[in-house]
């Protein structure tokens, strides 16, 4: 995706992950969800950008990051991947946007690994058991029969998929970064790799632990979510102590589509 450079590469665990740092001012680091990437960030990062020293990078297996077989790229090892990036950021209280499985990577490397935050606002976080659409569920038990699709089959349903996330009628134009990064053979396989090793167990193994947040926490949900729905934020928000819950209308799960100004806005009076 020349049009969202991520020019800086870390090396983890033999894999590259590709990141990109940009703006001044107190860190603040993006964290996106699957089957996305960083690109999720590309009407937000440069408002923030502008008040902020914003990193934002692709989890390991998505995006401009490596991707191989036999890739370990479970929630079980994003969170680690996380922690390490914190450090060669040298970070040690940042602030925190994450989004989907961002938001539970964030939570599991902040009651897991230790990493402290100055504060987390979560959008439509994979947090809260049970997880998991009908689709995942299928692709989880015949993985195999999916990766071997013809390519033109694979990609109509990566784009009915990602636009399942989408609330307004978004453009093939404005759906391209997202597909894109999943089309060719490697991708193909690296897509439906994700989606088996989606495991709840990682999210039930923090989920007992949600009251034990060291920071001040937000939480956004978009209110015309299909994947996750809107009682489920309001759950969340419940078991973490002070949690701010606000709910964005006319927004679906990838609620930095269809309301990128509703995420600037609440980021900007959040962090300060």
């Amino acid at each position: 995706m020349t049009d969202w450079p991520l020019p800086e590469t870390f090396t983890f665990r033999d894999q590259s992950v590709r990141f990109n740092v940009t703006g001044t001012g107190p860190p603040l680091v993006l964290v996106h969800g699957t089957p996305f990437s960083s690109y999720v960030w590309h009407r937000i990062a440069p408002h923030l950008a502008q008040l902020r020293t914003v990193h934002y990078y692709d989890l390991l297996g998505y995006g401009q990051s490596a991707m191989c077989d036999g890739q370990d790229v479970s929630l079980g090892i994003q969170n680690e991947l996380l922690a390490e990036l914190l450090a060669h950021w040298q970070l040690k209280s940042p602030d925190v946007i994450a989004h989907d499985f961002g938001g539970a990577t964030s939570l599991r490397a902040h009651l897991i690994n230790g990493c402290d935050y100055r504060s987390l606002m979560l959008i439509d976080p994979v947090a809260l058991a049970p997880w998991g659409s009908p689709f995942v569920q299928h692709v989880r038990r015949h993985g195999d029969a999916f990766a071997g699709l013809p390519s033109y089959i694979h990609e109509a349903v990566v784009n009915a998929y990602v636009r399942g996330a989408i609330a307004r009628d978004i453009t093939d134009q404005e759906l391209a970064p997202y597909v894109t990064p999943w089309l060719g053979a490697t991708r193909q396989a690296a897509f439906y790799r994700q989606i088996a090793q989606m495991d709840q167990r990682y999210t039930d193994e923090v989920e007992p632990r949600y009251a034990q947040l060291r920071c001040p926490t937000q939480i956004l949900w978009g209110e015309a979510d299909q994947w996750i729905a809107l009682e489920r934020g309001r759950r969340l928000a419940a078991l973490i102590p002070q949690a701010r819950f606000q709910a964005v209308p006319r927004a679906g799960h990838l609620v930095q589509e269809d309301a990128p100004e509703a995420i600037v806005a609440a980021a900007l009076g959040w962090l300060d």
